[in-house]
């Protein structure tokens, strides 16, 4: 995502289609660098792209002090080619004072499930600055 203030997040360089309170869609292109031998999406890249997506929208609830991840669970459902284009998804599902649940998934244009997962972020004691 350009502007993205994650290294990584401007590496996956997405396009932001839509964030709301607790809602968030991206597209990317899959890559050839993001790809395995086979030429589809790396289960890695993927839950790069889950924990992205589902970590920027927690960003973006406007919290105080910034979360990480403590766990990551993906599952690989299906696979995306090369030049594929893809939507990532997160929705929050509970919010804590510390902790918040999350969900997220990956589909292909054509609404087939790629990949999915279910994370927890724990918040820190690192002051977002204003």
């Amino acid at each position: 995502m350009e502007g993205s203030h994650s290294p990584v997040g401007r590496w996956l360089n997405g396009t932001l289609l839509d964030i709301q309170e607790g809602n968030m869609k991206v597209e990317f292109v899959v890559r050839k660098d993001m790809s395995n031998p086979m030429g589809i999406l790396h289960g890695g890249i993927a839950a790069t792209i889950l924990d992205e997506v589902v970590g920027t929208m927690v960003y973006a609830l406007g919290r105080e002090f910034a979360f990480v991840s403590v766990n990551l669970n993906c599952d690989f459902l299906n696979a995306a080619k090369v030049g594929e284009t893809i939507f990532a998804s997160g929705n929050v599902i509970r919010t804590g004072k510390n902790i918040v649940h999350v969900e997220g998934s990956i589909v292909s244009a054509e609404g087939v499930i790629i990949a999915k997962c279910t994370s927890n972020l724990l918040q820190t004691g690192f002051r977002i600055p204003s």
